[in-house]
């Protein structure tokens, strides 16, 4: 139980004993990052391992380089980041960079007009000469301050584009045919859609190449990252962007998987409900970054953002981002995050207070929490452990998925991203933690080594090619159980094709699917034996299963036969809960719209790192809709060593003596730290000084006797707060 509050000893620490041990100072590792468009200030002095400087624009003032070094001064790697589809480029667009202006390169619609991202700033379709600019008028400055890691963000072409002359210039190069409005026909739509992908799989291409030759020219080894919302939101949002197969280039190192509040609140469909369901979207959206990258080997950065871009309220803000952060940490072979997106806007910024018109920078309750997970995430191992529950699940997706979004054509419609969401929430809601698997990475072996039943659907996605069918037929002959969803009844089935050229003379490319097969589906509900493994085909299409209420029963039990007794993987449980244990931390999210609505339980002595008091509980209580990240006391590896276990502050300069121990703790200016240090007992004397040496006399603290440590409440400060312990 926890003891009353123990005075603290304002005295210098004298006769101290002789050092057993010194803890090393952070590493210089690429384990956590944020982007900033500012120069260092202390309000958003992160503390993470690297700055990522947005956009290569000198300011009123200060250079670009300039900016760089202020991040470099205050001990951080930096990295560099800019838009591929926008950004700050109105020396291009307004004609100062060679004299002629390019804002007839944006992305235009059927009405004629230009999408704009900001002022004097389109969406582009990326053409020669802007390829060019970006070669030369960025990345080439860039290297030459001496960054070595590059970020291009959002290669994005929305759905409802393709009417500018560019793009129709761009058509009649890629097909050899005049171009055709994508309103007219499905086909029309889909080859607009392939035209789309390839002009930002190309652009990255070679400004990637660019980056890569240049930097050897000087010596150095670039790296290059794409900074991409997942295939599920893009495809929700109806935005065309290379996704998958960036991951083959030979360019490309690595992405940032930007998942957040602003994508995951995008309403979904369940159980004839429609409504926002943020932690299973990000869940989901998290999954499929994962999906499209780890056959590949290729780094992954996890992005979550303690705000978004709509104007909500802090309330909103620390929900959501519980959830979405929540759901990152249930991919344990991730380890490396951007930590958030722009800290000027978080901590210098006026938001609303709930069911106010009234506006205030951020409340400390929340920035200290906030300040706590960040930390948190500095120090999160990756794991072997699996999510409880059955990880043997999967559901194909396809770059496709985005191709087929806008406009309608025939009256097929899918509400909401509805065909995708009915083959994965029907599982998601049940505790299955269900996995996605990436069509363009079947090639790999990793790529189903762990599934044991997938589900596929060519409603809202098709084929990239006959050798997927050809992957798929062995996967199901070795053992694979495959369950086909789908009337193939949309008008995209007839497009121009593989499927149906080339001496195919399929009507849907399921039927080139099933004839290697060796199947011949007639009825609803058919199961055919394939060699080790075996076949369903549900003729509904995915959407059914979710638009309406209690339709998704015949699927749920179609998939639970296929797990239990065609690939004898065992039971299929269900359950209200999704955990995960990765080193001391338990991760765990508690479901609602369940059957069952009991409370998940976690016996402790357990931090609550979701409260900003760090109170240290007995047991922790979990409901339906909620969700909860904890310290884990009983894990600690070396509970002998003393050492922070939590902190709203990255911890520095630790020195372990015979009899104390002491630290610096640095995070950003006017915000207050909250901290739980494991001592081997109570200490008798508590000292903290400001970077100057003054006595710092406003501090909290008290003493937990289940867990053996000490709580420490005080201000934060960018430059540092040393704190020295005795007992």
């Amino acid at each position: 139980m926890r003891k009353t509050l123990f005075s603290i000893c304002l005295i210098v620490l004298a006769g101290s004993a002789h050092a057993q041990k010194v803890v090393p100072a952070a590493s210089q590792t690429e384990k956590t990052a944020f982007q900033t468009a500012s120069p260092w200030m202390p309000e958003i002095d992160v503390r993470s391992d690297i700055a990522i400087v947005y956009g290569a624009n000198d300011r009123p003032g200060m250079t670009f380089e300039q900016r760089v070094q202020t991040w470099r001064d205050h001990g951080y790697q930096t990295s560099f980041m800019t838009g591929i589809a926008w950004g700050d480029y109105k020396d291009y667009f307004l004609g100062k960079w060679d004299g002629k202006n390019h804002l007839g390169v944006g992305q235009v619609t059927q009405k004629g007009d230009t999408i704009f991202h900001g002022k004097d700033m389109p969406y582009i379709v990326p053409d020669a000469s802007f390829i060019d600019y970006m070669k030369t008028a960025v990345i080439k400055r860039v290297i030459d301050a001496g960054i070595i890691n590059i970020f291009l963000e959002e290669p994005e072409f929305w759905a409802r584009a393709g009417y500018s002359a560019g793009f129709k210039a761009q058509w009649q190069t890629y097909y050899g045919f005049p171009w055709k409005p994508q309103d007219a026909s499905a086909e029309n739509t889909y080859l607009s859609s392939k035209l789309k992908y390839h002009l930002y799989y190309d652009a990255i291409q070679q400004v990637s190449s660019y980056a890569k030759a240049y930097g050897k020219s000087k010596g150095l080894n670039i790296k290059v990252f794409i900074a991409t919302h997942s295939l599920v939101n893009y495809s929700s949002w109806q935005i065309v962007s290379p996704e998958a197969s960036l991951a083959s280039l030979p360019g490309i190192d690595g992405y940032i998987a930007q998942v957040w509040t602003g994508t995951s609140r995008e309403p979904t469909y369940f159980n004839g409900i429609e409504k926002e369901r943020v932690f299973e979207n990000a869940y989901l959206e998290y999954g499929s970054m994962v999906s499209m990258t780890a056959p590949t080997g290729r780094k992954m950065f996890f992005l979550t953002d303690p705000i978004e871009d709509r104007q909500k309220d802090w309330s909103d803000y620390k929900r959501n981002y519980q959830a979405t952060f929540t759901a990152k940490l249930l991919y344990p072979a991730v380890s490396d995050y951007e930590v958030m997106p722009w800290p000027e806007r978080i901590y210098t910024h006026p938001y609303k207070v709930a069911n106010s018109d009234e506006k205030i920078l951020i409340p400390q309750y929340y920035s200290t929490q906030m300040q706590v997970m960040v930390n948190a995430l500095n120090s999160m191992p990756k794991s072997a452990n699996k999510v409880t529950g059955v990880n043997g699940i999967g559901v194909l997706m396809s770059n496709t998925l985005m191709f087929q979004r806008f406009p309608t054509h025939n009256g097929f419609e899918d509400p909401q991203f509805s065909n995708f969401y009915g083959q994965t929430l029907p599982l998601l809601k049940r505790g299955v933690p269900v996995q996605t698997v990436h069509m363009e990475n079947l090639g790999y072996a990793s790529s189903l080594k762990n599934t044991k039943v997938l589900v596929m659907s060519y409603s809202n996605m098709k084929p990239v090619s006959a050798q997927i069918h050809q992957q798929l037929a062995a996967w199901v002959k070795q053992g694979g159980v495959l369950i086909y969803c789908g009337r193939d009844d949309d008008p995209y089935q007839s497009v121009m094709e593989w499927w149906n050229t080339g001496g195919n003379k399929f009507t849907a490319p399921s039927q080139h699917l099933f004839k290697l097969l060796g199947i011949n589906p007639v009825a609803d509900g058919q199961k055919f034996k394939v060699g080790k493994g075996a076949v369903y085909v549900l003729r509904q299409n995915p959407k059914e299963y979710v638009l309406e209420a209690d339709r998704d029963s015949n699927y749920i039990a179609t998939v639970k036969q296929a797990y239990e007794g065609d690939a004898h993987a065992g039971d299929l449980t269900f359950k209200n809960s999704l955990y995960l244990q990765r080193g001391p931390y338990d991760v765990v999210s508690v479901l609602d719209e369940n059957a069952d609505s009991k409370p998940y339980r976690i016996k402790g002595p357990v931090i609550d790192l979701f409260d900003p008091q760090l109170p240290v509980l007995a047991e922790k209580v979990i409901n339906p809709g909620e969700q909860s990240l904890l310290y884990n006391v009983g894990r600690v590896p070396n509970k002998r060593l003393p050492q922070v276990l939590a902190s709203a502050s990255r911890i520095y300069q630790e020195k372990v003596l015979a009899n104390g121990y002491s630290f610096v703790a640095k995070s950003p200016a006017k915000t207050m730290n909250s901290a739980r240090v494991l001592l081997p007992a109570q200490p008798k004397v508590v000292l903290l000084t400001d970077d100057k040496g003054q006595v710092i006399t406003d501090v909290k603290t008290s003493w937990d006797v289940s867990s053996s440590t000490l709580y420490l409440g005080f201000a934060n400060s960018a430059n540092g707060v040393n704190v020295s312990l005795q007992w």
